[in-house]
């Protein structure tokens, strides 16, 4: 069994080292139930990018890190200096289209 902690074991130490992924749903009255696809800076606590879907799905995830790769300048930074991305496994975290993209 894994216990929980505060912090992690490897606290992040600068800003973009890591990047943390998920999808929270709600419903939206006369609309029906969507999905907020977020991407969070773990250093600063930042909300890099969002975006509402009324999916959950691989393709969401991408345009999500889309925007916040753009919104950083990491789109063209060099294979060592990319950022980790940490998210809870869920199925559109481990799909092919993800892996690919990745």
């Amino acid at each position: 069994m894994i216990s929980a902690k505060d912090k992690f074991q490897h606290p992040t130490k600068r800003v973009n080292e890591l990047l943390q992924t998920d999808f929270t749903y709600f419903k939206v009255m006369n609309w029906g139930w969507y999905n907020l696809s977020t991407i969070l800076d773990d250093f600063s606590r930042c909300i890099l990018a969002w975006k509402l879907t009324p999916t959950m799905n691989a393709r969401d995830v991408q345009d999500t890190l889309e925007i916040a790769l753009k919104k950083t300048g990491l789109d063209h930074v060099n294979v060592l200096s990319r950022p980790r991305l940490l998210s809870d496994n869920g199925s559109c975290y481990l799909s092919h289209d993800l892996e690919n993209c990745l």
